[in-house]
């Protein structure tokens, strides 16, 4: 037990320090929200009508409905910018050394999700104070409650970044995956407008947003800012987890994934 706490204690280490000397990472994770919040909400406030929705008890701006849908993005574009971090060091050799280590796979991969995690959580609540400053507040219990919801979603996103790491063979190749990956995810969701308005101009589109599994994780983390639940939201989000954690031990696997075949 005390290797497998050893292993963990190191590699979210690693993952702090890293963080830490990378100051442009945690300004760039926060630009981006707040460039949506600060800056497109005011333009689709008067386009984009609200009803009142559940968790929703009265009517509510625009600003204050994308929240939840921005601190997804955070969660969203960080467990990205760790599958980045994970083809460069499979690059330079630093992850197949990391592989070696006389402890299952699937741990040391656990860890290394974990710690990027908890980095993305603590820019998710930094985002939160900003947007506090400028006048959206939430239910002060829901910043405590939204803590869990906030841990499944970063799992399964991160967990969706190990496994694409484990398929792209070069850096080269991330780009395309942020466009065909991380954009359709972030649009094709509830993050910026609720699902009824997707479908009065597409029943597909809004077929396609309510299979998508960032669309349930922005709805836990919407239910959770509310304190309230939403079962199903936490169903599809762990089982979503569970399959791209899945996919990220296969790939990972020398025996039967891209690992193999990369040589």
């Amino acid at each position: 037990m005390m290797c497998y706490l050893t292993a963990l204690r190191a590699i979210v280490l690693r993952e702090a320090l890293r963080f830490v000397h990378q100051r442009e990472r945690f300004i760039a994770a926060l630009v981006r929200p707040l460039v949506w919040l600060l800056v497109f909400a005011a333009g689709f406030r008067a386009a984009l009508g609200l009803s009142i929705i559940p968790p929703y008890q009265t009517y509510i701006t625009y600003e204050t409905y994308i929240v939840p849908g921005l601190c997804g993005m955070v969660l969203l574009f960080n467990g990205m910018q760790s599958s980045l971090s994970l083809v460069y060091d499979r690059e330079t050799g630093s992850m197949r050394l990391l592989l070696t280590a006389p402890l299952p796979r699937g741990w040391l991969l656990f860890c290394k999700l974990l710690g990027t995690t908890a980095i993305s959580i603590l820019q998710v609540y930094t985002f939160l104070l900003i947007a506090y400053f400028f006048g959206i507040e939430m239910e002060p219990l829901g910043y405590i409650a939204a803590l869990p919801a906030l841990m499944l979603s970063g799992l399964m996103l991160g967990a969706l970044g190990l496994a694409l790491s484990s398929f792209i063979k070069q850096l080269e190749n991330f780009a395309g995956v942020m466009n065909f990956v991380i954009f359709p995810m972030f649009f094709l969701s509830s993050a910026l407008y609720p699902l009824w308005k997707m479908a009065e101009s597409s029943p597909l589109l809004r077929d396609i947003c309510a299979v998508n599994p960032f669309t349930h994780a922005v709805e836990l983390i919407r239910f959770a800012l509310y304190l309230e639940w939403n079962p199903w939201a936490l169903l599809w989000t762990v089982v979503a987890g569970v399959i791209f954690m899945a996919l990220a031990l296969w790939g990972y696997d020398p025996a039967r994934g891209m690992i193999k075949r990369k040589g």
